[in-house]
This record gives structure tokens, C-alpha cells and sequence, in this order.
């Protein structure tokens, strides 16, 4: 598998994803030649401004409240370790492995970019941990969103030091074992090194990129499951014809009601123009406004990302100009707030798909919505049989869940640090609710698809066995019946919803 360089400013996002989701030294990690230069100059410049005895926030200063302590040159050492141990409070599950390995990987990239005074030493021990495959535990709660992620990004950083814990080769275990089975060996950072790990808004960029993706895949999946939905419920694709969306050019609307006529092209589930039932509920005829919208929040996110992921995020910050005079900045890049916006922006759109999806399988459900098109509930004998009555139960809990997950944690702040960081971001609240969401449209979308390949098995019971479905969304029902087969009558469901999910989770759910 091609090897990644890291220098700091051409990180993608489909890069994050192959190191994220692979496996140790596949796909291979290293730091450019070039990046190697940067942050060798910079580390010696931190050594010129000890040895000059300048006054500089976290190299020799306190941190926080403490800024205005002096700490002696004989401590400095000592400084940059207890940064890493006294920060590392968080708590609350682990991150999961996918996770780790893209908040390890964007950090190393981060540091790349030679303004931070870590040693090449240093980021490269990161590097060969993520390339060994030694994952730190991560807490996933204690981060602000500002001053950077410092509770959890000191967890990330322990295990260089010979602290804290970490997976390697599926055993949990201490740091220091992890490093010695891995061949890796801790060492005593220097000056500026353990702020350098610690401040910046690694946490926030891993989860909102890797989110973002998934956001990406699930609304596609969302647009699949409403045409799909569509064709059970014999609607029609009139209200997706390029002639009404030219007058409201949203480029987003546009693109999803285009894609809606390629997945029905062919159909032969949909209803004549010629009928009298000249259009169909809100949630069947607006998915191109609704599934539209919620593509320009993915979009956003995309490109916040994008910036985020190439940033130089920690604080201070080391200049050096042309004629190697050394700068150091205090600044605010560690804020989260673009990304906390982003995120809160990502969330309550997304579970828009959920909402609009769950009526559908309302709708899918309910033979007075659907006119008697479908049999009550989606079951033959109803009334000895409840058929998917209880499934749509399941989604409008999940619908209703994310209702309070869209809530944005961005517009909420807590006074940190003796009122010196007195306005925080709460980034990293927004990405773990974000994730909560996603969770429960996967689910969603999972019970729409169930439900819709259900109803057109009993439409083909009525129109003929014959019928084609359209030409995006006839092998998405095909895969649907390769693994969860026509229910004839109840049985246990919630296996066959977990195989739809699955499908969904894993990316499967494609129009072929």
C-alpha cells in the first residue's frame, strides 16, 4: 500500500480514512524530508531561546492561570512531563481503534508543519507508534474544545513517556509494555515538546472528519431508501423534474434531485403521470429540498475539515523569518469553535435524514397514508401477525433521541483556568453528539430500506413478479434479499435489522 508523507499542509481526508480504518504500517506513515527540516529548525530554536533566557509561554512559563510562573531552566524538563500527567483526567469509554489511529496520525501531520518546537525525535516516536500499531486509551470526555483537546490528547501522549495505557495487538495493557513488546522505547521530552502534543484540536478534527465521511455515505444511503420507498408506495418522480429545481437553484437540491431521476430511471414501480393522484406527501415529493439541505451541511463540514486537517493549531507558535530571527506568538488557534459550529451544524441536519426517513416508514406502515397501496403494517393476517408495526416504533424512539442530540453544544461555554480560558467551544461535546446521531440514522435508514424492499415484494404481488425496479435501485433490494429474506409472518426481527445495518455501517448500501 503507498506510504503517506506527512509535511503538515496536504493531509485529505481519504488519506485519514486508509490510516484510520487499516492496520499497523498499512498504509505506511512518514514525515516528509522537507517537514523533517521545519521541525528540526524549529527545535533548535526553542533551544536558542532557553539558552538566551527569553521569556515564552510553555517553554518557560507555567501553563494557563500560571503563565506569569517562571519556571528555572533545570525544571523545564520536568514542566513538559507534568503537562502530560496532570492533564491526562479524562473519562468515559475509550475511543475506539479507527478513531485513535486518525487522532494520532493528525496530530503527527499537525507537528509536521514545523511550528511547534517539538524535536524530530519526538514526532517521530508518534509516528512509529501509529506505524507499530501501539494505540494509547484515549478517554473519550474532558476536552473543552479550547486551549485544544488536553485532557485526551495527554492520554494520546502518555505512553511516550512511559505512562498511561495503551492496545496493541488486541490486548490493553500499560504503555511502557506496549512499547516494550512493540520495540519502541519512551523518552524524556524537552522544552515546549508535551504542549506541543497536548494543545490543539486533534480529537475534534478526527472524529468531525471521520463523521463528516459518514455523513457523506449515509445521505446517499438516505436518497436510495426514499427512491426505493418511493416505488413501494407507487409515487411518482414528477416532482423531480430539473425544470422545478432550475427555478430554486440550490446546487445541492439540484444535484440530489438529479441523482433521485437516475436511481428511478427505468422504474416500473412508479405511478402513471396520467393519474388522477397528481402528488404524493411531503416526504416522498420534497426529498430533493430536504436531502438537498442537509448535502450543503456535509459540504460545509467537508470544507471546514479540509482547512482543519493541514492547520497549525497549538499555542505558542514559533516564527522564524529569513534572516533566522526567532518570533514567538501566543495566539488562539487551539479554539475549536469553527469546528464546534460545524459539527452542532452537521448534527441537527443530519438528523433531518432521520426525521424525513421515519415518516416514510410511517407512511410505508400505515395503510390509510399509503391509500391501501400496502397491507397494514406490512404483514399478511394482520392482527395475528404485527408485522413491521413495532420497526417503526424502533425509529421514531431513535428520531426522537436525536431531537435532543441536535441540540448545539457550540452555543454553551464553562469559564476555565481562573477565568483566563473564559470562553470555550465545547468541540468536542459536538463531536461525540454528532457520532450519537449518525448512530441512530444508520439504524433509521436501516428500517426505511427493510420496510421499503418489504412493500415492494407485496406491490409485485399486485403489478407482477415481472416489474422492474429502477436502474440505481434494483440491486440495492437485491442486496437487501441476499440477506434478509421476505417476512411471511413474525418471527425475530431485530437480527435481520442488525444485517441491514451492518450494510449500511460498511458502506453497501451503493446504487450499482
Amino acid at each position: 500500500m503507498e506510504t503517506i508523507y506527512l509535511d503538515g499542509q496536504s493531509l485529505t481526508f481519504e488519506q485519514v480514512q486508509a490510516v484510520a480504518y487499516g492496520q499497523a504500517n498499512a498504509p505506511r506513515v512518514e514525515i516528509s524530508d522537507a517537514a523533517k527540516k521545519l521541525v528540526t529548525r524549529a527545535a533548535d530554536a526553542v533551544q536558542t531561546l532557553l539558552a538566551r533566557g527569553t521569556i515564552a509561554y510553555g517553554i518557560t512559563t507555567g501553563f494557563g492561570a500560571f503563565k506569569d510562573r517562571i519556571i528555572p531552566a533545570d525544571q523545564v524538563e520536568l514542566l513538559q512531563r507534568n503537562i502530560l500527567v496532570s492533564h491526562a483526567v479524562g473519562v468515559g469509554n475509550p475511543f475506539d481503534i479507527a478513531t485513535t489511529r486518525a487522532i494520532m496520525l493528525i496530530r503527527a501531520n499537525t507537528l509536521s508543519r514545523g511550528h511547534s518546537g517539538i524535536r524530530l525525535t519526538t514526532l517521530q516516536l508518534l509516528v512509529d507508534m501509529l506505524n507499530a500499531g501501539v494505540h494509547p486509551v484515549i478517554p473519550e470526555k474532558g476536552s473543552l474544545g479550547a486551549s485544544g483537546d488536553l485532557a485526551p490528547l495527554a492520554h494520546m501522549a502518555l505512553p511516550i513517556i512511559g505512562e498511561g495505557k495503551a492496545e496493541y495487538q488486541g490486548e490493553v495493557m500499560s504503555g511502557a509494555e506496549a512499547f516494550k513488546r512493540a520495540g519502541l522505547k519512551s523518552i524524556t521530552l524537552a522544552a515546549k515538546e508535551g504542549l506541543a502534543l497536548t494543545n490543539g484540536t486533534t480529537i475534534m478534527t478526527a472524529m468531525g472528519v471521520l463523521q463528516t465521511l459518514r455523513a457523506e455515505r449515509y445521505s446517499q444511503t438516505a436518497d436510495i431508501a426514499g427512491c426505493l420507498s418511493l416505488e413501494a408506495l407507487n409515487g411518482t418522480d414528477l416532482a423531480f423534474d430539473e425544470r422545478i429545481h432550475n427555478l430554486r437553484p440550490f446546487p445541492r437540491q439540484i444535484e440530489c434531485a438529479s441523482y433521485l431521476r437516475s436511481l428511478l430511471k427505468g422504474s416500473e414501480f412508479k405511478r402513471e403521470h396520467s393519474s388522477l393522484n397528481v402528488q404524493d406527501a411531503y416526504t416522498l415529493r420534497c426529498i430533493p429540498q430536504v436531502h438537498g439541505a442537509v448535502r450543503d451541511a456535509i459540504a460545509y463540514a467537508r470544507w471546514v475539515f479540509e482547512i482543519e486537517l493541514n492547520a497549525v493549531t497549538d499555542n505558542p507558535l514559533i516564527f522564524i523569518d529569513e534572516k533566522d530571527e526567532i518570533t514567538v506568538l501566543s495566539g488562539g488557534n487551539f479554539h475549536g469553535e469553527p469546528l464546534a459550529i460545524a459539527m452542532d451544524y452537521l448534527a441537527f441536519s443530519v438528523a433531518e435524514l432521520g426525521n424525513i426517513s421515519e415518516r416514510r416508514v410511517m407512511r410505508l406502515t400505515d395503510e390509510s397514508s399509503n391509500i391501501h397501496t400496502l397491507p397494514a403494517f406490512l404483514t399478511k393476517e394482520g392482527g395475528l401477525n404485527s408485522g413491521f408495526m413495532i420497526l417503526q416504533y424502533t425509529a421514531a424512539a431513535l428520531a426522537t433521541e436525536n431531537k435532543v442530540f441536535a441540540h448545539p453544544a457550540s452555543v454553551d461555554t464553562i469559564p476555565t483556568s481562573a477565568n483566563v480560558e473564559d470562553h470555550v467551544s465545547m468541540g468536542a461535546t459536538a463531536a461525540i453528539k454528532l457520532r450519537s446521531v449518525l448512530d441512530n440514522v444508520e439504524r433509521i435508514l436501516s428500517i426505511e430500506l427493510m420496510s421499503a424492499a418489504q412493500g415492494v415484494d407485496f406491490r409485485k404481488q399486485v403489478i407482477g413478479e415481472e416489474k422492474r425496479l429502477g436502474e440505481g435501485t434494483r440491486s440495492v433490494y437485491a442486496l437487501i434479499r441476499e440477506h434478509i429474506p421476505f417476512i411471511e409472518a413474525d418471527t425475530v426481527m431485530y437480527e435481520y435489522m442488525e444485517s441491514m445495518r451492518q450494510l449500511v455501517a460498511e458502506g453497501k448500501v451503493v446504487a450499482v
